[in-house]
């Protein structure tokens, strides 16, 4: 009890404006810890695999990122990737992929190989946290094509949305002409969910799109 009430005494003999700096001084350190902790997540960790590491593009990729996309074929089976491809696309989309990192909307990862660094494709989620979900898109230039590297690159993104994101799911779509995809998502573990008549327009040509999906409790029951 004496040394609480001495304790008691030495506080109260503090001069106000001191206790008043002690205080501000930790809110200031919360406020700092806070912004570290936001500027330190407004990327996502790099993924290694064997051959690919994945991580963030960044404003030197543009030229690459031009390049690739500029490939008719590469736009021809995917819905967001215009053409013709132009530099300012590339851009603005790299410029928005830390700001949708912060805020939970997306996930977006370079695709590179191990060795040599060089920019082969994109893999992404964009993630619906109302329903703990999340759609799987990617891309890979085209002299890349039929190499494992889809899956590798797929299988690295599936373990870091289930683990890391905590999502209960995670879903793809794809064209039906587009057949080298779907099998890219059997090889993931996503099991066809049906097809969706003429639900997508192409340049002009109505698609019929197939819906894969793989929850949590498959992983587990797997």
């Amino acid at each position: 009890m004496r040394t609480v009430f001495s304790f008691s005494l030495i506080i109260l003999r503090f001069p106000l404006f001191v206790l008043c700096d002690f205080f501000l001084l930790n809110v200031l350190i919360i406020l700092l810890r806070k912004y570290t902790t936001m500027t330190s997540n407004s990327k996502p960790s790099p993924l290694k695999t064997s051959r690919l590491i994945l991580n963030h593009f960044t404003l030197d990729d543009v030229i690459e990122v031009n390049t690739i996309c500029s490939n008719k074929a590469i736009a021809d089976t995917t819905a967001h990737v215009p053409h013709p491809y132009t530099k300012e696309f590339a851009t603005e989309w790299i410029q928005a992929h830390d700001s949708c990192y912060r805020e939970g909307k997306s996930v977006v990862y370079a695709i590179r190989l191990r060795h040599t660094d060089d920019l082969i494709g994109s893999i992404s989620l964009v993630i619906d946290r109302t329903c703990n979900r999340a759609e799987l898109s990617y891309w890979i230039r085209k002299d890349a094509w039929n190499k494992g590297y889809c899956t590798e690159a797929g299988q690295a993104i599936l373990h870091f949305g289930f683990e890391d994101l905590n999502l209960n799911k995670i879903y793809a779509e794809h064209m039906t002409r587009n057949v080298a995809s779907g099998k890219v998502l059997e090889k993931l573990g996503l099991k066809k969910e049906g097809q969706l008549k003429q639900h997508f327009k192409k340049w002009g040509v109505y698609e019929n799109i197939a819906v894969y999906g793989l929850c949590r409790c498959d992983i587990a029951h797997d």
